[in-house]
Parts: C-alpha cells; sequence; structure tokens
C-alpha cells in the first residue's frame, strides 16, 4: 500500500488538477494553516502586495504533496513551507521544482506519537510489530517515520500502515482506531494528548533525521519571474527579522495566530520550536550553498529503499536555486 500511494502522488505530481488557474498579473502562493511563521504577518499587514506591487492570491493545503500537484498544474507559483519529503518526490518524478530559501527548521514540530495504552517507547520501540500507523505517505513525516522504524528495526511490512493527513491522523488516534499516528504542528501537539513520541527533536537530530520546510516554486517560473521571487523572499526574511526580535512579538503574534487558526497561546507554543535562518545563514554550506542537495538526495535513497518511490535522481543540485534569495 505505501509503495501505490505513494507512486500516485509521484504521478499526480506531473497532473493538472481541477481549478481555474491565477491570472496572469496575479501570485497565487501556498501555505499551511496550524502552522504559524512570521511571513503570516506580512501576508496579513499587505508587506507581500506593497513590495511586489501586485495582487497576492493565498490558498491553504493539508500537505506538501498537494502543494507540488498544484505547482505542476499551474494554479499554484510559490509554496511557502513545503516539506523536503514531498519536493523530493515530485522532483523525483520529473517535476521540475527548485527550492529558494529554508523557510523554517523544526526537530520538534514534526514527530510521530504512539498511544500511551500502549506504553511503548524507545526502549521497547521493537512491540509496534502488527500496529496501525497513521502517516501522511511523501511528507517530511512520511521520512521522520521511516527513518525512525530504521533506526529501531522494525520492519515496514510488520505495520498496518494508512495513509491519513495530520489532522485525521490525530483524530483516529484519540478514537484508538490506530496505534500510532504522525504529523506535525497543531495536530502532532494534539496528539501528544492520546500518547509520546519514541524520540524527542535533539534525539532524532543526532541520529541524522533532518526536519526542514523550503519555498518551493516551479523552476520555469523562477527563471521568468526571479525578480518577483527575489522581492518575495526580501519580505519573508524582512518577516523572519522582526520576530527575531522580541519586541515585534507582541504585535506580531496575535495577527500569526488569527491567520494560522490557532490560539495565540498554541502559536506561541509552535513558534517556540521552530528556527528561521538567516538569509546569511540560508546562502551557507549548511544548507543552500550545498548540505540541502545532499540533504534531498539522502531522503530520496531512503524513499527507494522502502520502496516508496522508484528511483531517485543521481543529484539534486538543479532542484536548488539559491539565485533570487542571493539578489537580496
Amino acid at each position: 500500500m505505501i509503495n501505490n500511494k505513494v507512486k500516485s502522488f509521484a504521478a499526480a505530481a506531473a497532473l493538472a488538477i481541477s481549478a481555474q488557474a491565477a491570472a496572469a498579473e496575479d501570485l497565487t502562493v501556498a501555505y499551511f494553516l496550524e502552522w504559524p511563521m512570521p511571513f503570516q504577518f506580512a501576508k496579513e499587514t499587505g508587506m507581500y502586495d506593497e513590495a511586489l506591487g501586485t495582487t497576492i492570491n493565498w490558498v491553504s493545503f493539508d500537505t506538501g504533496t498537494a502543494m507540488s500537484a498544484a505547482m505542476a498544474s499551474g494554479d499554484v507559483q510559490l509554496s511557502v513551507s513545503q516539506g523536503i519529503p514531498p519536493f523530493v518526490v515530485a522532483a523525483s518524478a520529473g517535476q521540475d521544482l527548485q527550492v529558494v530559501d529554508v523557510a523554517v527548521s523544526y526537530a520538534d514540530n514534526d514527530n510521530c506519537v504512539v498511544r500511551a495504552d500502549h506504553e511503548i517507547d524507545k526502549d521497547s520501540a521493537g512491540e509496534l510489530a502488527g500496529k496501525k500507523v497513521a502517516v501522511p505517505l511523501g511528507t517530511a513525516a512520511h521520512y521522520g517515520f521511516l527513518k525512525q522504524m530504521e533506526h529501531f528495526g522494525v520492519s515496514l511490512d510488520s505495520l498496518e500502515i494508512v495513509d491519513m493527513a495530520p489532522a485525521e491522523g490525530e483524530a483516529a488516534l484519540s478514537q484508538g482506531a490506530v496505534d500510532m499516528a504522525c504529523g506535525w504542528g497543531g495536530a502532532l501537539r494534539r496528539m501528544l494528548n492520546s500518547g509520546n513520541v519514541l524520540l524527542t527533536g535533539a534525539e532524532k537530530t543526532e541520529l541524522g533525521i533532518l526536519v526542514f520546510d523550503a519555498t518551493t516554486a516551479p523552476a520555469s517560473f523562477v527563471a521568468q519571474e526571479s525578480d518577483m521571487v527575489a522581492k518575495f523572499l526580501a519580505v519573508t526574511a524582512e518577516a523572519n527579522a522582526m520576530w527575531a526580535d522580541e519586541a515585534n512579538r507582541a504585535k506580531m503574534l496575535p495577527v500569526i495566530a488569527k491567520d494560522a487558526g490557532m490560539s495565540e497561546d498554541d502559536a506561541a507554543a509552535t513558534l517556540e520550536t521552530f528556527v528561521f535562518p538567516t538569509v546569511e545563514e540560508q546562502l551557507s554550506q549548511a544548507w543552500l550553498g550545498g548540505n540541502a542537495a545532499t540533504f534531498m538526495k539522502g531522503v530520496a535513497d531512503v524513499f527507494v529503499a522502502s520502496g516508496s518511490i522508484d528511483a531517485a535522481k543521481a543529484s539534486y543540485e538543479d532542484n536548488v536555486n539559491a539565485g533570487p534569495l542571493g539578489a537580496n
């Protein structure tokens, strides 16, 4: 099932979805609800519209795989905070996408939660065999799930894996319909009311299970509208810099929380687990200067090994374009 489902996502990345394409003079940008980020302050206060001199249409999505399909169809030109795994699935299937900035790094905000009544932790993870797991296939949570199961030596064949968006997985976990669920953001926070994680963010990072999202776009759009992309990324960087100054948070948090569909307390708690690299950091070897493409290759190889995708590209260097970010 896991093989067929992810392959269907990869195929969908090459097909158009049924929706009216945005007018040529407009820019349609995808983002997630319950995923609070500084850019939302800029979004809601008109900073993007003013800087770009055009109308920004914002559309929310449930998964990064859906973002890939929308970019394939031309309905979306930019996706903010798309997970690297769904990006890699699409790129591996031949969709010509590029990472144009590092949106956020978050080791503690993407994880899997085991139902509390099983009393399974990292020392007894082998007891997961035979259990039912909700995983949003082709996403960062899916990649993290695969790496954790590999670390614990739990065979994927021993699990019943069902494809569920994080919110659906959380509901199933709370109702006892699944034994473990994987996800991020608000859904993950609610999952923790029903169980426990196997590994902390720090433990995952130590094992090399990185978790970060990127702003992504079709390569053709970046080539044709490099100035627009550069201006968009400059506003994002400005919003991130504003958030980094704690003096701005009192005015920014209510706006961000409202746009994310969250309470201020929940948004603040989520933001505490996020890191927003500066432009200089993003352009360094640690990120877009080299490691990002290497990491993508690693993600693709894991998906190939698990049978989730047919093949990986030899290199993902062409899927990273730091030009617009570096132009600011």
